[in-house]
């Protein structure tokens, strides 16, 4: 049986009588979170039993969850395979209140990040992705579901705003089809209405999926996972440079549409006594002229096995502010989820031990 959430609105219209009963089964599973289609009171039994007969509801489920102390959450989603995959949500800034504590001035800021394939091809040398090698594509359903069970299981109301970051388990262009599907169904102001505008899609330099991705002009953001200014140290942390190397990237991400308030972000993971001297950021400041573009500092995030270590605090500042004076905003990304494992490089689609739901 299909996934409801591999449709989009159209397609359920086109595929459905009559066509009004699309939009009430987008509301009830979108807005209301639902999964039992005895709880959609205003659509007859008779129509409740032909979709029962078409669509599942049952996409993934939710496996396990961990909380961070910094309140990052790690859902472990399992899939109809039995494969896990992970996404985490991030508390990006809490919410503010008055002086009295009664009236809520500012919501709490959440983002999250979606994974789009079980495991990864890329091989990454710094990631844990990588490490177990590729199984299968995410389907445009899986990639949708993992937003909609992340939104019920915090509770979030229909109109709470999140921002989406497909930084998760996998590469994100080498499932273009899929992932340009969910994140149009995801948009959709019928459904979750999340804009493209608050979808990254971040990649480690799928050249032509970068140029396709920018044909599309929807108003998604684009971010380059860069991580070295040479391509004999970018070989070896990202493989994928052998067939696309820095240059190509530059030239595909000079060619991608871009809103004026807007910019290419440009992540750059740093890794002790690899690639965070002085050096390298003059590199990356030559890499980056003439293009409206800011950069993102990352920790590289130890994990069990992994090869490199953990730049210092030191040197990360030292890098920043050379760019920044440069005239390129810069900035370093505070690690998130570091005790659960929920960190960028970390995430591997593992079972916790002793779950908590």
């Amino acid at each position: 049986m299909n996934s409801f959430y591999n449709y989009s609105l159209r397609e359920l219209e086109q595929n459905t009588k009559p066509k009004y009963i699309a939009k009430q089964l987008y509301n009830w599973a979108y807005k209301k979170y639902t999964t039992n289609y005895q709880d959609m009171t205003n659509i007859s039994p008779k129509e409740i039993s032909n979709l029962k007969e078409k669509y599942t509801l049952d996409t993934l489920s939710i496996a396990d969850v961990k909380i961070s102390l910094d309140k990052t959450t790690k859902f472990l989603f399992e899939l109809k395979d039995k494969y896990i995959i992970e996404s985490v949500a991030l508390l990006m800034a809490e919410k503010k209140k008055d002086k009295t504590g009664q009236k809520i001035i500012k919501s709490e800021q959440i983002t999250f990040c979606i994974s789009t394939q079980v495991g990864c091809k890329m091989a990454c040398s710094f990631c844990k992705t990588g490490e177990g090698g590729w199984s299968r594509d995410l389907s445009v359903g899986e990639i949708v579901a993992q937003v909609v069970r992340m939104k019920e299981y915090l509770k979030l109301s229909e109109n709470k705003n999140v921002n989406i970051v497909y930084m998760g388990m996998g590469e994100p262009l080498d499932n273009f089809e899929n992932l340009t599907k969910a994140m149009d169904i995801i948009a959709d102001s019928y459904g979750l209405d999340i804009a493209h505008r608050r979808q990254t899609v971040s990649t480690s330099g799928l050249t032509p999926n970068i140029l396709k991705l920018g044909e599309l002009d929807t108003g998604v953001q684009l971010a380059i996972s860069l991580h070295a200014v040479c391509d004999s140290m970018r070989d070896e942390l990202v493989p994928l440079n052998k067939a696309y190397n820095i240059q190509s990237i530059i030239n595909a991400v000079k060619k991608f549409p871009v809103d004026t308030r807007k910019k290419i972000l440009f992540e750059y993971l740093v890794i002790k006594d690899k690639n965070d001297n002085i050096n390298d950021a003059k590199k990356l400041c030559d890499i980056l002229q003439g293009i409206n573009a800011k950069v993102n500092l990352i920790y590289f995030n130890p994990y069990p096995g992994s090869r490199y270590e953990r730049p210092t605090d030191k040197s990360m500042e030292v890098f920043k502010l050379y760019i920044n004076k440069k005239g390129i905003f810069c900035s370093i990304r505070k690690s998130k989820g570091l005790d659960i494992m929920a960190a960028c490089g970390q995430l591997a689609g593992e079972k916790i031990d002793n779950p908590i739901i």
